[in-house]
């Protein structure tokens, strides 16, 4: 299970006059906002914004200047593998260290939709184990049930940060990711799909 919200494109309209620097050609710029405050990519503009994808990454400095800012909520297995990407990012977390207690654990707190009945059947069992030491935890706060809710809590226990990207980052990870087993990173390059101009900028699908 992998969910976004709170999306937010952000500079675009500096890295498309950026990109015209080294040819002092700002007198082609043809791009603008519409009424409700979006910005649009020019014919002009969007033709040399392809151009310098096309070209390689010292081409297309300028994508790494066009920000993105998402809610993600995803199981703790993904986010291993998208800790991967050092590079560009910026990511806020809710605290399992200081918050694992807070609420008591149901299943929705974790990313099951992929098991089948025997493993769903077990997987409630441990819920309900994580609760009780959660419970005895509240009571008394020995800090040796917080070390067993810590070291038990599955994989599969969802996280929520708040990530900060660039279309250079979101491009590395689109097509290191776009054929990988597992389902989130699909759900995820679908939301790469849907950004402003990703076709051309990202993926390379209308290059």
């Amino acid at each position: 299970m992998l969910e976004t919200a709170n999306t937010a494109v952000m500079n675009m309209e500096n890295a498309i006059r950026g990109a015209r620097n080294p040819m002092n050609s700002w007198d082609r710029s043809d791009s603008w906002f519409d009424e409700n405050g979006r910005f649009h990519l020019g014919e002009n503009d969007l033709s040399l914004a392809k151009r310098l994808c096309a070209a390689g990454s010292d081409h297309r400095k300028f994508i790494r200047q066009i920000f993105v800012s998402v809610d993600i909520t995803a199981p703790i297995y993904w986010w291993k593998e998208y800790d991967t990407y050092k590079v560009a990012t910026v990511a806020n977390s809710t605290s399992t260290m200081h918050k694992i207690h807070a609420k008591p654990f149901d299943m929705t707190d974790f990313s099951t939709d992929h098991m089948d009945e025997e493993t769903l059947a077990e997987m409630k069992q441990i819920v309900a184990f994580l609760e009780k030491i959660r419970l005895k935890y509240m009571e008394n706060k020995d800090k040796q049930y917080w070390y067993d809710l810590i070291q038990l809590l599955p994989s599969s226990y969802n996280q929520m940060r708040t990530c900060t990207l660039n279309y250079e980052t979101l491009r590395n990870i689109y097509h290191a990711r776009k054929d990988h087993k597992l389902q989130e990173w699909h759900t995820f390059c679908d939301w790469i799909r849907g950004l402003p101009y990703a076709a051309e900028l990202i993926t390379g699908e209308d290059a």
